[in-house]
């Protein structure tokens, strides 16, 4: 694979992951921060501003009954796959990883689930967008994150400034997603409320808004925490609700470490 020169670069071999995938019969979406990036083109000049260094790992999703064909995907396209002891059990049994040929961290493979500091479900969803994930799981993958950075806060931001609000997918933030998620999940809903007092905050510091960018994002937080407020809460929700922050509330993410893997399977 070799060194990323560009986000071009990590893009171009994204896209090509996911176009061989789609020609096997795989559905296969990107995450995170770069899933963020490709999702937000009018951005670029905020990139630029934040100085950020092209990456050289991919998170992406698919389901879990690809798990054999993503496997073999990867190896024909030049990657290794690793297992460890904890990914044949439990939450480990929702991860595939691979590395290149030159020994650089590259693909994770998420299967159905991604469990984090909160677990969020892409059962049924996959097949909404290409070849992101869609807004809705974007901004719930960064809302989640109970120890948020500057990067997370500042992509956060670049979410809001590009997408509205409202009850649909195509190039929005399905409110209804978000609010039925954290409708069954007091903790995630404690996470999610939480973020968005802080971000809230963090819009009048975050570089490359205009003043009509910051009334904007400041305008769609507070649609989707009236969103997340108004939205019924189930018996599950409640009655973790009454045990509030006593008990821990998320899930510590461990990071696996690649190179104290078993070897290749």
């Amino acid at each position: 694979m070799g060194e990323f020169k560009t986000f071009a670069d990590f893009r171009a071999e994204i896209l090509r992951i996911i176009e061989q995938g789609a020609q096997k019969g795989i559905l296969l979406r990107i995450l995170g921060g770069a899933a963020i990036r490709m999702h937000c083109p009018g951005s670029d000049h905020m990139y630029e501003l934040l100085k950020r260094a092209p990456k050289h790992d991919m998170d992406f999703v698919s389901y879990s009954k690809y798990r054999p064909l993503t496997r073999q995907l990867m190896k024909d396209m030049g990657y290794t796959p690793y297992v460890t002891l904890a990914m044949t059990s439990g939450a480990g049994r929702h991860r595939q990883i691979f590395n290149d040929a030159d020994g650089n961290k590259a693909i994770d493979v998420f299967l159905d689930i991604l469990p984090m500091c909160h677990v969020i479900d892409f059962r049924g969803r996959l097949e909404v967008d290409n070849p992101t994930v869609p807004p809705a799981e974007l901004f719930l993958l960064k809302a989640q994150i109970c120890d948020m950075n500057e990067k997370d806060w500042a992509d956060m931001c670049i979410l809001l400034r590009e997408h509205p609000v409202g009850n649909v997918d195509k190039d929005t933030i399905n409110l209804n997603i978000v609010a039925k998620t954290l409708a069954d999940d007091w903790g995630f809903y404690y996470t999610v409320s939480t973020n968005m007092k802080k971000l809230h905050d963090y819009v009048g510091q975050c570089p490359g808004l205009s003043s009509d960018d910051r009334k904007n994002i400041e305008g769609r937080i507070s649609a989707i925490s009236d969103a997340i407020e108004k939205e019924p809460k189930t018996l599950k929700w409640k009655m973790r609700a009454k045990v509030g922050t006593a008990r821990k509330w998320y899930n510590v993410v461990e990071e696996v470490q690649r190179d104290t893997l078993s070897g290749p399977s």
